[in-house]
């Protein structure tokens, strides 16, 4: 087959609209990632400090979040997606497009986050963390001012790894109509079997992948020559 034969379908109509889709998971991504970050980042804080042999230890609360954190982790996100359809319907007035998936999106994705915050912040040398507070710090200030600033680098890598993992969700919510790359490689380079269509989205998603990889590791880097 030539070239020509296996780009058949990829007509001007069909690269605007691959344009189109990649605008609506850039869309997602730019909408959910900094809400995951909003609700991820204090959860996460919130597991290290009632941790047990943390500064304010508690185990019943650390079970709980931990129990509920560790339930919407291992639901798979498309069902979770499903799952919670009524409650998108309720809250955003739709569970369709772009609109519909940043729930869902922000539901899947915070809890991870979270998880990576609290492995972050237990890297924290502890020495740092009994000498401020020696020296009078609040629960305040020992987060904003000692435990975030240390753990910033691992921070950062963390939201680069929950970004990436947001495309993912992304890409398999299309299969229920969430808009996006994933949506349009299902429509036509599944239910259609157009080859060639399902490989561009393939291919825009890679680079999509190594270029916020590309940029979260120098950001990375720089925040740990500080």
């Amino acid at each position: 087959m030539n070239g020509d034969g296996f780009f058949q379908h990829l007509s001007v109509a069909k690269w605007g609209e691959i344009g189109w889709a990649t605008v609506d998971t850039l869309l997602m991504l730019g909408a959910s990632l900094p809400l995951t970050i909003l609700f991820g980042l204090p959860l996460g804080v919130l597991l290290f400090l009632s941790a047990p042999r943390q500064l304010h230890a508690q185990p019943v609360l650390h079970g709980v979040l931990a129990a509920v954190v560790n339930l919407l982790r291992s639901v798979p996100f498309i069902i979770l997606m499903i799952a919670m359809i009524p409650l998108t319907l309720w809250i955003v007035g739709t569970s369709l497009g772009v609109r519909g998936a940043i729930l869902p999106l922000v539901v899947g994705a915070a809890p991870f986050y979270a998880r990576l915050v609290e492995a972050a912040l237990r890297e924290v040398d502890r020495g740092v963390i009994e000498a401020s507070l020696a020296m009078g710090a609040t629960t305040w200030q020992l987060v904003w001012r000692v435990l975030l600033p240390e753990a910033l680098p691992a921070l950062v890598a963390g939201a680069t790894v929950t970004a990436i993992a947001l495309i993912g969700f992304t890409a398999m919510g299309g299969a229920i109509g969430s808009g996006g790359l994933g949506d349009l490689a299902y429509r036509d380079g599944y239910l259609r079997s157009h080859t060639d269509v399902a490989l561009v989205t393939v291919v825009l998603l890679l680079i999509l992948v190594q270029a916020l990889q590309f940029v979260g590791d120098r950001l990375v880097a720089r925040f740990s020559r500080r």
